[in-house]
């Protein structure tokens, strides 16, 4: 139900917030009140945009004095539901987008919130060094949002998620308070970490105004390869083959149906296949090296032995950046691939990686037999086990019984993912879309844990209200 803030409270936000700080232009908030895919749609009698922490403080005061629920907002790159307001007060941070610091020596670089994920790549290189996290998004989500999330993408396997990325944080707290933990020391072993508490808090604790993050060298050497494969199992056993052959410089590691891999080679403009022949499944794999040459030869050998052990059907390494950002783009363009084809049933899900095989064959063969015909366009990071596992409707299928469909399978594939000890969302989070399945699947005891947590900064329930448990 969508709530009525009174009017009187809207009024005092907008004498709060300033010239410039606030907008209820029905065509400002008509791309904020809409997920991408379009999914969801909401309102709300007001968008903030705060240009400093202290206006957000201000904000977040005032709100929790009066009651007055907030959704915070990022890129709305989100694909769970969260980021889009039912009636609450809508709170941006896109103005606050600028590069704070960056220090080279100390290999960080400290941002405010609104700062895309593409300009943060750009200040690391300004003084050549990266920030690994990589998104195909990363031209619209924001660093707060990515914290929020706990944000993944496809170098998780060597850097770890957004929470491996961040070394402070401020945030304005749900009392309106300010925490500055931007400066805090690399080894701090004195006590709670609330840090890591607001990472993947999906902004239900405070309020991500500004981030100090790690940077890495820029790598001397790049190799990208695609390759095909017969099975899952074949591709763990390349990637064993490509942990062991690296050295520990295995960077990316994605895996693709070949159904997937068609409906990008079907509707997306200027895609081919690398490869001569369609194979199975495919995988995508990149290896950087801090020597000239040393990633190209780790690949030739990861390569020369996953072709001889048969794990490997056919592969090509590529021969210019151009043509490694052509594999990526194959990878990155899955999902708006399939949404040619019809609304897909989407499930981001993770598993023990020894286990992937299994679950595939189970999963599908479940939902195989539950609505015979559909498709299995599947994609993922298989070297974290984290699986896009998208089932689309059969070819000229009835599109209303397949979404009419949807729940019922959802349970399906979370019923198999939770018996085989994996985790019902792997990257996106639980949002407003996965709040009855957390509470299905996730430990009871868990579960309080997080709401005396919740309770004890935002008893109000004042920030993303309807967000997590």
């Amino acid at each position: 139900m969508t709530l009525a803030i009174p009017a009187e409270v809207i009024d005092r936000l907008k004498t709060l917030a300033g010239p410039g700080g606030w907008t209820d232009d029905p065509d400002r908030l008509a791309s904020r009140l809409v997920e991408w895919r379009g999914r969801w749609s909401g309102s709300t009698p007001l968008m903030l945009l705060p240009r400093s922490t202290a206006e957000v403080a201000t904000i977040v005061t005032f709100c929790a004095g009066t009651g007055t629920p907030i959704s915070v907002q990022g890129g709305n790159t989100g694909l769970v539901g969260g980021q889009i307001p039912d009636g609450e007060v809508l709170l941006s941070l896109e103005r606050m987008d600028r590069v704070l610091a960056i220090d080279p020596i100390d290999e960080s670089m400290t941002v405010e919130a609104g700062v895309t994920l593409a300009a943060a790549h750009e200040a690391a290189l300004s003084v050549s060094r990266r920030f690994p996290l990589g998104l195909a998004s990363e031209g619209s989500c924001t660093i707060g949002g990515n914290v929020s999330t706990n944000a993944g993408g496809t170098a998780v396997l060597r850097f770890g998620n957004m929470r491996d990325l961040v070394l402070g944080l401020e945030a304005v707290l749900p009392d309106g308070r300010i925490w500055n933990g931007l400066t805090r020391p690399r080894k701090d072993n004195t006590g709670y970490d609330l840090r890591q508490l607001l990472c993947g808090a999906e902004g239900t604790l405070g309020v991500v105004t500004a981030a100090r993050l790690k940077l890495y060298p820029l790598p001397a050497s790049r190799a990208v390869a695609f390759a095909g494969l017969p099975s899952p199992q074949a591709a763990l056993d390349l990637l064993s083959e490509a942990r062991r052959e690296s050295g520990g410089a295995l960077e990316g590691f994605e895996l693709m149906s070949a159904l997937g891999v068609d409906l990008v080679l079907r509707h997306v403009p200027d895609s081919r296949l690398p490869l001569e022949d369609r194979q199975p499944w495919y995988v995508l794999i990149e290896v950087t090296g801090a020597e000239e040459g040393a990633a190209m030869q780790a690949m030739e050998r990861i390569l020369t032995v996953a072709l001889e052990s048969g794990s490997v059907a056919d592969a090509v390494i590529a021969q210019s950046d151009a043509q490694a950002a052509a594999f990526w783009a194959i990878r990155e363009n899955q999902s708006a691939a399939q949404r040619a084809e019809g609304q897909a049933w989407k499930n981001d899900i993770s598993v023990p990686v020894p286990a992937i095989p299994a679950f595939l064959e189970r999963a599908t063969a479940a939902l195989t037999a539950f609505s015979p015909g559909v498709r299995f366009p599947i994609f993922g990071h298989v070297g974290d086990g984290n699986l896009h596992y998208d089932i689309l409707p059969a070819e000229g299928g009835d599109i209303d019984r397949h979404n009419a469909e949807r729940p019922e399978a959802h349970r399906i594939v979370n019923d198999i993912i939770v018996e085989m000890g994996g985790s019902i969302s792997a990257e996106h989070g639980i949002g407003v879309m996965k709040v009855e399945d957390g509470l299905r699947y996730k430990d009871p005891v868990e579960i309080a844990a997080y709401r005396s947590i919740r309770a004890s900064l935002d008893p109000k329930r004042i920030l993303n209200p309807r967000v997590l448990f």
